[in-house]
């Protein structure tokens, strides 16, 4: 006679999933496709989610990749991530009707980055070439600005003067790993000045260390997230770098029946781009193979709210 499967814990981080930024940009779509109808053109994914994409697609939303692919006069919204003025001028060229749906704290960071390089320093973009997030901050600072990744890059950098030194980080990024890159920036440029690890999004900083009170507890960690989120690989690397098997995948249809041999708890997160519906059929596909008990455990709850554009505030009050 076949034993049944040893019983599972699944512990779930809190917090985690869709963050204020998230959550204000999927509105923004959601509001311009309620007051101006289908189609509402969006540059790029408005947060990286193939789930939440596709959702937002079927009601009438278009995802292009460059604003030339837009006709003349279209209603557009710009992503989370932010864009570059270069960005900005070609949609004003073609008379678009923009609706900005950058994540107020990427948008401190711009404003820092440009303020920095407006009084002469050189400024030091801590984040990923190619990540949406900094093509959008570099098309925004004018000046001497070098892009590294890693604390061994800093070696690389050459500045007009080393007493003026100015760093910013992308939102994103892993709190341990961006701490290294300014310690060794710092070494290397004692006068340097930055905001620590403050430009990284209370969300990104609020995921982490959820992540980090349960991974001691825990045999396996799945982090709910896609391939192309930054905070959501992040979390993955976190996780692993604490000696337990970490995943990232898009949702239940990733999942390995062979990931639970010998595993008695897995630990479940989800970046600040993925839907708590997807976390919920983790669950449930879980339960498919196992019985799962659920623990939630306690943590930060997160009451940041952004406001919505001027533009789409007022045209909710006329329409009431």
């Amino acid at each position: 006679m076949l034993s049944e499967p040893a019983p599972l814990l699944v512990v779930l981080a809190q917090p985690r999933g869709f963050c204020a930024g998230v959550n204000r940009a999927i509105e923004i779509v959601e509001r311009a496709l309620s007051h101006y109808g289908a189609p509402v053109y969006v540059r790029h994914q408005i947060v990286h989610n193939h789930h939440v994409v596709e959702g937002l697609r079927a009601r009438g939303a278009v995802f292009v990749d460059e604003i030339d692919e837009i006709p003349d006069g279209g209603v557009t919204v710009f992503s989370a991530h932010g864009v570059s003025r270069r960005v900005e001028g070609e949609a004003a060229l073609r008379d678009l009707d923009v609706i900005d749906a950058t994540c107020p704290l990427v948008r401190k960071v711009h404003k820092e980055g440009a303020r920095y390089a407006g009084l002469g320093y050189d400024v030091v973009l801590i984040g990923h070439r190619g990540h949406a997030e900094i093509d959008g901050t570099i098309g925004r600072i004018d000046g001497r600005l070098h892009l590294i990744a890693s604390p061994a890059e800093v070696a690389d950098i050459e500045v007009a003067d080393p007493e003026r030194v100015a760093y910013i980080t992308q939102t994103t990024l892993s709190v341990i790993d961006t701490r290294d890159v300014i310690a060794a920036l710092r070494a290397r440029f004692p006068a340097a000045v930055g905001p620590d690890t403050r430009d990284i999004c209370y969300a990104t900083q609020n995921r982490q260390k959820a992540l980090l009170d349960l991974i001691e507890d825990v045999d396996l960690l799945l982090v709910v997230g896609a391939s192309n989120s930054s905070n959501s690989n992040r979390l993955r690397e976190l996780g692993a770098r604490h000696g337990v098997p970490s995943h990232l995948i898009d949702g239940p249809a990733m999942l390995d029946p062979d990931w639970l041999e010998g595993v008695g708890a897995v630990g479940l997160t989800a970046g600040a781009s993925a839907p708590e519906a997807l976390v919920q059929d983790v669950v449930a596909r879980l339960g498919d193979w196992r019985r799962v008990t659920v623990e939630e455990r306690d943590g930060v709850e997160e009451a940041v709210q952004f406001p919505l554009p001027e533009r789409l505030r007022s045209l909710d009050q006329s329409a009431a």
